[in-house]
């Protein structure tokens, strides 16, 4: 229960005042991390267009190997061409956002010469399909840190928007209506106080001018 009495009203004032300094900063928040979100999602997406593009190109690339050499020639090239790839995983906190970000062993993308078949036994078909997934499988890890970046990032601008609105549209509002109340209680009350004080003062006086006409 509020009290109206001017304590309280310097003590809202006070708090509407960091309710208010709160919406600002709040907003300011929201603005970085929309442009932080926009930025990483140009990243995000132009690197899905580019891994859409690849892997159309590699499929064709690889039915054409298919066509000419057969499925077993193209299986017996993937059996030799295993290796291992690694990442590590690493916390990253931006704005306070945290999100995990991934460091890709490789490189993935490797040279004919570098392939474990002998390239002069393979066609040009083949060791383009080769090169297009093996660029597409780099570009997927690499694509997996702006994923997680964005989902982050698009969360924290939820959540920071669902804050400035409690604040903007819900204390606030309440804060100024008590604060609205409790100044015009005082203002009536003080001009109650005024107005006894003042019949006051004209009763004391019309009974001295009768005392001393009498």
């Amino acid at each position: 229960m509020i009290h109206p009495t001017r304590t309280d009203l310097l003590q809202l004032k006070e708090k509407a005042g960091s309710v208010g300094n709160s919406v600002v900063i709040l907003k300011a928040r929201r603005q970085a991390l929309i442009r932080e979100f926009l930025d990483s999602v140009g990243l995000f997406v132009r690197s899905r267009n580019t891994i859409r593009r690849n892997y159309s190109n590699a499929l064709s690339e690889l039915h054409l190997t298919e066509g000419h050499e057969g499925t077993e020639f193209v299986a017996s090239i993937a059996a030799t061409s295993e290796r291992d790839v690694g990442a590590d995983i690493q916390d990253i906190n931006v704005m306070g956002v945290h999100y995990r970000e991934l460091t890709v062993y490789g490189p993935f993308v490797r040279s004919p010469e570098e392939r474990d078949h002998g390239y002069t036994a393979s066609t040009p078909h083949l060791e383009e399909s080769l090169h297009l997934f093996e660029t597409i499988v780099e570009a997927m890890m690499e694509n997996a840190t702006f994923e997680s970046r964005v989902k982050r990032l698009g969360e924290e601008t939820l959540h920071v928007t669902r804050r400035t609105r409690v604040l903007e549209e819900r204390v606030l509002p309440n804060l100024r209506s008590q604060i609205r109340a409790i100044t015009q209680y005082i203002g009536e009350r003080e001009r109650e106080a005024h107005f006894r004080l003042k019949k006051f003062k004209d009763t004391r006086s019309r009974r001295g001018h009768k005392s001393r006409q009498s």
